[in-house]
């Protein structure tokens, strides 16, 4: 399997505290009919550490229901390798295509720990596996030398590296072994890392500008660096407002704007305040959606 493109971490919205099944097949059928290359459920966008194990089996048994003929990327990782690999069990018969695995948090382990719970995990599974390095949620950043490491370990098809330092990526995308994806963890640096040879983003601002997101992602993948820029230039304010509050809080203000949910939280994230709700009308309607 070869990750490629722009794939949606999406968002799970709610209402009077359960999880709005209705309102995330709307946001699930909007993604597939902007023609989004894949999709994440279940990653720290859908404010997974909150939800139960029946709400996790039901929405990606929408995502795979919705969305059958690309592929779907299921969040599982946790900070321990036998509760990740639980994760696993509950969600295989779901049909997921593969699996996100974030660097363990807290705990802080050393590159040698990283390295051994990923080969655990990879181990532990017959589906391919993408790796996570967020170390501004984990506390934690996997070098390129160990995401090197682990990208010889039979299963790991893909890193997506969200840790902002683009020569650590850079070297990655360099050195990495042949089939190996490379994608932004960060919407404001999808164009530098496709730029000097990355493969996609997995996108908090695609929940969204779905076809925005692609229409960059698929400009730069086809070499037209001139209309990827102007489009990346123009998606520059959403990438900023995404994150005036923690991520999901402000693109869920979005999409309530949109009409497509409620614009609730579970704790201990909460509801966007004002200003953040300004910020999304002000480039919703700068970007004509």
């Amino acid at each position: 399997m070869t990750l490629k493109g722009c794939g949606t971490a999406l968002a799970t919205p709610f209402k009077n505290g359960k999880v709005d099944f209705e309102a995330y097949k709307r946001l699930v059928t909007r993604q597939v009919e902007a023609g989004i290359h894949f999709l994440v459920p279940l990653g720290s966008t859908a404010e997974t550490p909150c939800l139960e194990n029946d709400e996790k089996i039901e929405m990606l048994r929408i995502t795979r229901e919705l969305c059958p003929d690309r592929p779907v990327v299921a969040g599982v990782g946790t900070n321990s390798p036998a509760a990740t690999i639980r994760n696993i069990r509950l969600l295989e018969p779901y049909g997921p295509d593969a699996w996100l695995v974030v660097v363990p948090y807290y705990n802080k382990p050393t590159q040698q720990g990283l390295y051994e719970y990923f080969k655990t995990i990879a181990e532990s599974t017959d589906k391919p596996i993408v790796a996570y390095n967020v170390p501004g949620r984990t506390g934690t950043n996997m070098t390129a030398s160990t995401t090197l490491r682990i990208a010889e370990i039979p299963g790991i098809v893909a890193v997506k590296e969200a840790s902002g330092k683009l020569d650590q990526i850079e070297e990655i995308v360099r050195n990495r072994p042949e089939g190996f994806s490379v994608l932004s963890g960060n919407d404001d640096q999808t164009f530098p890392i496709m730029r000097f040879g990355g493969d996609g983003i997995i996108s908090v601002a695609s929940n969204v500008a779905p076809g925005l997101m692609v229409q960059l992602v698929e400009a730069a993948a086809a070499g037209n660096w001139t209309k990827a820029e102007a489009l990346d230039k123009k998606l520059a304010p959403l990438y900023d407002a995404c994150f005036v509050e923690s991520n999901p809080i402000p693109a869920k203000a979005a999409l309530n704007l949109l009409g497509f949910c409620e614009p609730e939280m579970r704790l201990p994230l909460t509801t966007a305040v004002a200003s953040t709700f300004e910020t999304m009308r002000k480039v919703l309607e700068d970007l004509g959606i």
